[in-house]
């Protein structure tokens, strides 16, 4: 069949107005899914339902089993056989279904994991899953114009798996059945479906015109709770997710306690949550807007809606609904939600920055809708591009590419500019914020404020890691007995841009408030080294003194440890020597490295001579911004351990230094005076308000003092170092200028 063909019965099934067509066999179908299916749909579907089941096994794990991992994922090339009884088109309202037969049952499927067993057993197994029988019927739904196609379940399918387990490799248990793991498997399998597709769950197949070839990493959307209307406490009692019964009462009573309702809306998206304000009644305004975060190119925004009792910090789950969304490579977004008797809603934004409305009716209950609306502000793609208000940033080239330098070596300046809305856990109120920045094996910390509303503007510099590492946020509340979470976030970084500096506001997860200015920029390695003077690359060498470690973990039975240091510079690998039985060791070696720029790991790991050895924490030593020629003496903290540290002293060796190095490209001492006088005008703020009492406002000049302070200490150090190389350089020229000319050093000698 011609695509022409098939396109003008596509546009007659999605315009027809029959109620029922007669059954119609689908040889036509299975066929050309056979065609297409190795080499489009199986790779696709198989991406999609990776990501979905590592997830699904992150939180769901059989007793048996401590830890899983998912080694390899291929649905193999036999596809699903569609409507083997034929298929028909009803109409249900406006929406138009097609409901056919699915029976899937496949031998060459190639799911395999890894399981760490627990007690009594012990080891690693295999787990191979290599025949998998699903069978149900299929509901098909095309919507917005024949833009996408909703599929799901009637109900929920049969399910039937063959596991089989694997030998060898790391494979450490006798290839033989694990008790009870073919069952959860089968339980997972339906409970997987049964909550993602199976009536009124729809998944969506986005239809666009043109494909754009761009893969969606993540993306920032501004969500918006406007109301909520026909709120009833009688009907949101009869929620299946109540914990108390419901109770008959007269029309009045019902009336009354209707409009005594005090209700809130709780926003979810992945682990990022955000609530309303408490409104009165049984119609309730609250026009909340969020910024929120998605990590992904498809995900749900979930809306709870919850009374609070009144006179009491308690309160009860009512309802919920909720909207899935979906990039669409045409740059465009699908939005889909449940609607009333359980329909469907669905909108299509063809740009970012275009305003969806909708009206969800609550989930489960007999009355209340909420109305809402979203935006999506960008999305992010994974070649470093940006989608957002009618246009893409960083456009590609013909070829696919982006015109940007290899991200070898590059480094990614990350600067924490500020916070507003962040919480306490504090009985007395008080907030000590400071930030914790983990990209890869380095962690990097902010200093504390105290505000909720903090001004750091502070600048750290990473070593760019490749495979779509994410920056990862942690924020604190510095407290006498042990240091408080205020919330968590992470970003990514891949594909970022040379000389773009992204400005971003980072909502916090884990919690219901706060937000991070963040500023991310990339350089390259040439770029670091002419304006911010960080590496000589082969000029010179780097020594590095590994002088003792203190108070690390024990690795033996015994409570003692046998530690060595392996470094790894680049390609280049040195070890120290073992030192036996403690937890203290004391190495005194120095070990030299070409200055090339390459990260400098050490890995601190306890020896054994019969079993492989075992790793008491490793970090990485940040060398490439040291003054040259002058020793760093410091304690690094051990990562990936409870505790531990290891003392090194580390110096770049520069022979003769051929460029002048500066932090800045504005003078230093310029900077230097800028700073003294923002300071003063910062210190008649602050008298002013103490002789107005105004004990509130004084918070935040003195955070902006800190700040001050801070930057001037660093441009002081710099003015310093800088005036020594100049003064080195100085009397370099003029030894030069004596031996150049005799008469002049012959003067010099007698006098």
């Amino acid at each position: 069949m011609a695509v022409e063909d098939l396109n003008k019965k596509w546009k007659q099934v999605i315009l027809s107005t029959s109620p029922m067509t007669p059954l119609e066999h689908c040889e036509w179908l299975n066929k050309l899914l056979m065609e297409i299916w190795s080499n489009f749909m199986n790779p696709k579907l198989s991406l999609r339902f990776q990501s979905i089941v590592e997830e699904r096994l992150k939180h769901r794990k059989s007793r048996l089993i401590e830890k899983l991992e998912l080694l390899e994922f291929s649905l193999g090339l036999s596809p699903p056989c569609l409507g083997l009884n034929g298929t028909c088109w009803s109409t249900s309202g406006d929406q138009r279904v097609m409901r056919l037969g699915f029976d899937w049952d496949t031998t060459d499927i190639s799911i395999m994991l890894l399981a760490k067993v627990a007690k009594p057993f012990f080891g690693t197994a295999k787990i191979v899953i290599n025949n998998l029988h699903i069978k149900g019927d299929l509901l098909l739904m095309p919507i917005l114009d024949g833009k996408a196609i909703l599929y799901s379940f009637v109900s929920t399918p049969e399910v039937r798996i063959t596991v089989a387990f694997g030998s060898g490799g790391s494979q450490s248990l006798p290839a033989t059945e694990l008790p009870g793991v073919s069952s959860w498997l089968v339980k997972l399998l339906t409970d997987t479906l049964a909550k993602t597709m199976v009536e009124p769950r729809r998944q969506c197949f986005s239809l666009p015109a043109v494909d754009l070839r761009k893969k969606a990493v993540s993306g920032i959307i501004y969500v918006t709770v406007i109301s909520a209307s026909k709120l009833s406490r009688s009907s949101l009692r009869g929620s299946p997710s109540r914990r108390q019964p419901s109770f008959a009462v007269d029309s009045l009573q019902e009336h009354f306690d209707d409009k005594d309702l005090q209700t809130f809306v709780e926003v979810e998206l992945g682990e990022l949550t955000r609530r309303t304000k408490v409104r009165p009644g049984s119609s309730p305004r609250w026009d909340s807007t969020f910024n929120m975060v998605l990590h992904d190119n498809t995900g749900t925004v979930r809306f709870h809606l919850y009374e609070r009792t009144p006179g009491s910090v308690k309160y009860d789950y009512l309802a919920s609904c909720e909207i899935k969304m979906k990039y669409v490579t045409d740059d465009s977004t699908t939005f889909w939600a449940i609607g009333p008797d359980s329909g469907v809603i669905a909108r299509h934004s063809e740009f970012c920055g275009k305003e969806v409305d909708m009206v969800l009716p609550f989930e489960g209950v007999n009355a209340g809708e909420l109305a809402v609306r979203l935006v999506v502000k960008e999305w992010q793609f994974s070649d470093g591009s940006l989608s957002f208000n009618f246009r893409v940033s960083s456009q590609p080239s013909l070829s696919g590419s982006l015109n940007f330098l290899s991200r070898t070596g590059r480094k990614i300046n990350v600067t924490v500019l500020e916070g507003k809305d962040l919480i306490t856990k504090d009985k007395c109120g008080k907030c000590n914020p400071y930030v914790k920045l983990q990209y890869g094996k380095v962690s990097q910390k902010t200093r504390t404020t105290h505000s909720f509303n903090p001004i750091w503007n502070q600048k750290f510099e990473f070593d760019e890691i490749g495979g779509g590492e994410y920056l990862k946020i942690k924020c604190y509340s510095e407290e006498v007995f042990g240091d408080d979470s205020i919330g968590s976030a992470r970003i990514s970084l891949e594909g970022l841009v040379e000389g773009s500096v992204r400005d971003v506001w980072i909502p916090l997860e884990k919690i219901n408030s706060g937000e991070l200015r963040i500023h991310i920029e990339a350089v390259s390695i040439d770029d670091s080294e002419g304006s911010r003077g960080s590496a000589y690359p082969g000029n010179g060498w780097i020594e590095l003194v590994l002088v003792e470690a203190r108070d690390l973990v024990a690795a033996d039975l015994r409570g003692t440890s046998d530690p060595y240091v392996r470094v790894h510079y680049g390609n280049l690998k040195r070890r120290t020597k073992v030192m036996q039985k403690t937890l203290n060791p004391q190495w005194h070696q120095t070990l030299e490295f070409p200055d090339d720029g390459s990260p400098l790991e050490l890995h601190v790991k306890d020896h054994n001579a019969l079993l492989p050895t075992s790793s008491i924490g490793d970090c990485v030593v940040e060398y490439q911004r040291l003054p040259p020629n002058e020793m760093a003496d410091k304690w690094i903290p051990l990562q990936g351990v409870k505790r531990g540290e290891i003392h090194i002293q580390i110096t770049r060796k520069v022979p003769e230094l051929q460029k002048r190095p500066s932090l800045d490209p504005e003078p230093s001492l310029t900077k230097a005076h800028q700073i003294s006088s923002q300071m003063k005008q910062m210190m008649i703020k602050l008298q002013s308000l103490i002789e107005d009492s105004n004990l509130e406002g004084i918070s935040t000049p003195l955070s902006e003092l800190e700040t001050l302070q801070d930057m001037q200490e660093e441009y002081m150090v710099q003015l310093e170092t800088e005036q020594k190389l100049l003064l080195n350089k100085i009397k370099e020229v003029d030894q030069e200028i004596l031996n150049s000319s005799p008469s002049l050093s012959r003067r010099s000698s007698e006098s």
